[in-house]
């Protein structure tokens, strides 16, 4: 699947960053393990879906060996 990076300091100063943009660094932002997903239609952001993982340690991993 196709990653695509928006940098902000590739966009000129006459044209701001769509209000998406902030939306997804929001979602970004504090998300240890998970997924940010745009949908798209017509070729505009529709939707943005975050899905967050909780990772959990194996309790025999957390055990001493005895």
């Amino acid at each position: 699947m196709p990653t695509t990076t928006i940098d902000s300091n590739s966009v000129s100063a006459h044209s701001p960053l769509p209000e998406w943009v902030a939306l997804v660094r929001e979602k970004v932002e504090g998300l240890r393990y998970g997924v940010v997903q745009l949908v798209v239609h017509d070729g505009r952001v529709t939707q943005i879906e975050r899905t967050e993982k909780t990772r959990l340690t194996n309790s025999r991993d957390a055990q001493a060996p005895e």
